[in-house]
């Protein structure tokens, strides 16, 4: 995704938990276009020191990406483990969302928030169950943020949660149907026409909207 804002004209402040990622490559390759900071989002200090970083800027857009799951997905609620679950809810849910409080003040008044969800955080769409833990933790990642977008209303900014679909990435596995080439476009693509739109939206990569 940086790799297309980049493309599109953009500057991208970059995030990686540790060690040497694409995201490195890309900011050699653009030295005046990207920088690379380090965070994980699961360490309240390191957010608040990200905070401090970048205290001096201002982005039109911040967007958190950052999930994991369970190590058994196909787990019941009741069969994972507590250690699993608290590792979850803090990833998908409380980090992304302690991310957005802390830096939400560094976006412009016009600028976009958003967050990347999942189609599987959808409760109106679980009639197959599965992924318990999972959907739970996306479902309530959703509610954080229609809890902030309810605190900030009428604010012109424009808040998103996003659902890429299934795709072919560390988290997706080798199954699924898209990859990284087919759907990034679309996903920045709809970030940035979104930002025409004040107020939060759960959409998937088309522009559909997620039953919530």
């Amino acid at each position: 995704m940086a790799a297309e804002f980049v493309k599109r004209g953009w500057n991208v402040v970059g995030t990686v938990r540790d060690g040497r990622t694409g995201l490195h490559d890309l900011a050699e390759r653009h030295p005046d276009r990207v920088e690379v900071e380090s965070v994980d989002v699961t360490d309240a200090g390191q957010l608040v020191a990200l905070r401090e970083r970048l205290a001096h800027r201002r982005f039109d857009v911040l967007f958190v990406n950052a999930g994991t799951t369970n190590r058994n997905p196909a787990d019941t609620i009741g069969e994972v483990s507590t250690d699993e679950f608290f590792h979850l809810m803090l990833t998908n849910a409380l980090g992304p969302m302690r991310a957005v409080e802390l830096l939400d003040d560094l976006v412009t008044d016009a600028g976009l928030i958003g967050v990347m969800s999942s189609g599987q955080g959808s409760v109106a769409r679980n009639e197959q169950g599965g992924r318990e833990l999972y959907r739970g933790s996306k479902a309530a990642l959703n509610m954080f943020m229609r809890s902030y977008a309810a605190r900030h209303a009428g604010s012109a900014r424009s808040m998103l949660l996003l659902a890429p679909g299934w795709i072919r990435t560390d988290l997706g596995g080798p199954d699924a149907p898209f990859t990284l080439e087919e759907t990034v476009p679309d996903l920045v693509g709809l970030i940035i026409g979104k930002r025409d739109r004040p107020g939060l939206e759960y959409l998937e990569r088309n522009g559909n909207t997620v039953p919530w």
